[in-house]
């Protein structure tokens, strides 16, 4: 900290969210999920993940956790490609929705 910053300006800093990402990995969106469920504690309103497949993406996202949201291994076999990015929800503003789910 410097001296303009005290211990009082970080007290409005909470955890929001959690994005993790991949690129260059045969199984991409299996290694997000991983990444993702290590940061589950940032976000249990929703999760998405969205892969590219040489320029195809291929989406998945849900309302839940994320154990609920990828229940089945189909729905993360379905992510194919080589890169992959994951996000857990915590609201902060707007609904509630899927359409929050920012993937």
């Amino acid at each position: 900290m410097t001296e303009l910053q005290t211990a009082t300006d970080f007290r409005g800093l909470n955890e929001e969210c959690g994005l993790f990402g991949v690129w260059g990995l045969p199984d991409a969106a299996q290694t997000t999920f991983y990444g993702m469920h290590a940061l589950q504690h940032r976000g249990q309103e929703g999760a998405g993940i969205v892969s590219n497949d040489d320029g195809r993406l291929w989406q998945r996202r849900g309302l839940g956790l994320l154990s609920d949201v990828f229940l089945y291994p189909e729905n993360i076999a379905s992510l194919k490609g080589s890169s992959a990015i994951g996000h857990v929800r915590y609201a902060t503003a707007r609904t509630h929705g899927i359409e929050n789910i920012q993937t």
